[in-house]
């Protein structure tokens, strides 16, 4: 499993290209996939020559499904800490962190399957790109996680009670659905890819990155976007007055009631609220309360709490109990420590968000 990294010399500058290459497991991002992204982005940052990154994947299913979730179980398996979960996890926030934050334009094409770690890349990214084919979503509750990556920064901007829905339910946004409440920018066919690359490097860049980033906006907005019989329809454009109706401010339990309750056939629905009723109660817990602390913290904060979150599940059994039942063992009867909201105490949810180290030991302090 690795990441595929070129420089493609342009009229004036170069294009560093990155690209996901582990189709056989859906580009499944290890610890190593990290470390050679955050090694080349540091590279290509300081690197004058560098004017602009676009990231890619190879492979027909997707962009990435996600973290390499196996890599974490054995992990958790052959450690009686969370201190390799903490260096994993810090590792891939560390390089999400650095995309939203990359002192050049970043664009992302992203195809297919784009789930938890592939949906971290996409939205640091300056410029968002989908093929009509995509499946957005966030389903690491069903596992016994928590929505993260950065989701506590990006869900909370979504209008309405959308991010809150998505979280709960790990919804598939398709790409009509991403265009529609902004989780991307634009949709091109994947075909076009090569286009994309040629036009880049037949163009003159100036190392000015308001200069460079204004003709990429420029060069982005003359593609040939995906014709609107290729595009999904929308799905919520039906459910979303039913979101926010059924996830209007509420206690957790109250909404979560709500949408266990909501009778309906559409298969979409269905698939949302069976995403729901197969949760991890904690994990619920969890993204209730990572939302609301988030909207009152910086981008560095969200992740440094993100990273408190998660080593603190790595030190708790459900996230390795939710990994076996849906990806190990497959038997699908994960037996989560709290078998419902109501169980589940309020100090139990509240350790998840203190750090296990002091302020000066902090993995992301420095970023």
């Amino acid at each position: 499993m690795s990441i595929e990294t070129r420089e493609l010399p342009c009229r004036g500058g170069k294009l560093g290209l990155m690209t996901l290459d582990s189709p056989d497991t859906l580009n499944a991002l290890s610890s190593d996939m990290f470390h050679q992204m955050q090694a080349c982005l540091d590279t290509w940052a300081g690197d004058e020559s560098i004017c602009l990154v676009m990231i890619t994947a190879n492979g027909d299913r997707g962009f990435s499904a996600g973290g390499d979730i196996r890599e974490l179980y054995h992990a958790l398996e052959a450690s009686a800490d969370a201190t390799t979960v903490t260096n994993v996890f810090a590792r891939e926030y560390r390089v999400d962190y650095t995309l939203h934050t990359f002192p050049k334009p970043v664009v992302t094409l992203a195809h297919g399957i784009t789930m938890g770690g592939g949906m971290g890349l996409l939205q640091a990214s300056r410029y968002r790109l989908v093929t009509p084919d995509a499946a957005l979503a966030m389903p690491e509750v069903t596992i016994g996680l928590f929505p993260d990556v950065g989701a506590s920064w990006f869900l909370n901007r979504l209008p309405g009670s959308i991010g809150l829905f998505m979280g709960l339910t790990g919804a598939r946004m398709n790409a009509t659905d991403a265009m529609r409440i902004g989780l991307a920018d634009l949709v091109i066919q994947r075909s076009q890819q090569d286009e994309l690359i040629n036009r880049i490097v037949d163009q003159y860049w100036t190392g000015d990155i308001a200069t460079d980033d204004n003709r990429l906006f420029r060069l982005l907005n003359q593609l040939e976007e995906a014709p609107a019989e290729a595009l999904p329809t929308s799905e919520l454009a039906t459910h979303e007055q039913e979101i926010a109706r059924q996830c209007r401010r509420d206690e957790l339990s109250r909404v979560v009631e709500r949408l266990l309750n909501s009778s309906t056939n559409d298969p979409w629905w269905r698939a949302c609220i069976d995403g729901l009723r197969s949760a991890c109660p904690v994990s619920l817990c969890l993204l209730e309360r990572q939302l609301a602390h988030g909207l009152q913290m910086s981008l560095k904060d969200i992740f440094r709490m993100e990273l408190v979150m998660v080593t603190r599940c790595g030190e708790n059994p459900d996230l390795r109990e939710g990994i076996r039942a849906r990806l190990i063992d497959r038997d699908n009867q994960p037996a989560w420590r709290y078998r419902s909201l109501a169980e589940v105490p309020e100090d139990y949810v509240e350790d998840h968000f203190t750090p296990p180290w002091p302020e000066t030991e902090d993995p992301l302090a420095d970023l």
